[in-house]
């Protein structure tokens, strides 16, 4: 995943899905990385995905939350041969264990502080 991103995708006006992708990995991961950034920039292609968040702890548990502003982005993005491959590439090399959650987000708000004076 990008290492880019320094901020968290802003809130957006409901209802929109939220597909929350929580993962261990396997010590194996030749390709892994590769892949990775080829999800990413694919993902940005489907009409209606609004953003991702990636977020990793040090004992190694990844949590990818993706956006979709309707079920039929998400369904677009499911069904996408390159990443149906890359799931089944993940299921038998890359993955431990992981759970997928999908949600319908309800409400939405963020905050972003405005920078502090700078005088001396």
């Amino acid at each position: 995943m990008s290492d880019q991103q320094i901020a968290p995708v802003p809130a957006f006006e409901p209802p929109y899905y939220a597909v929350v992708f929580t993962s261990t990995r396997t010590e194996e991961q030749s390709g892994y990385g590769e892949t990775a950034e080829r999800m990413e920039e694919l993902v940005k292609d489907v009409p209606g995905y609004l953003g991702m968040d990636h977020a990793q702890t040090p004992g190694g548990l990844a949590i990818t939350v993706g956006y979709f502003r309707d079920a039929d982005a998400l369904e677009r993005w499911r069904s996408d041969t390159e990443h149906r491959s890359a799931q089944k590439r993940g299921r038998a090399e890359w993955y431990r264990s992981y759970s997928l959650h999908v949600a319908k987000v309800e409400r939405s708000h963020g905050f972003v502080k405005e920078k502090e004076n700078e005088e001396g």
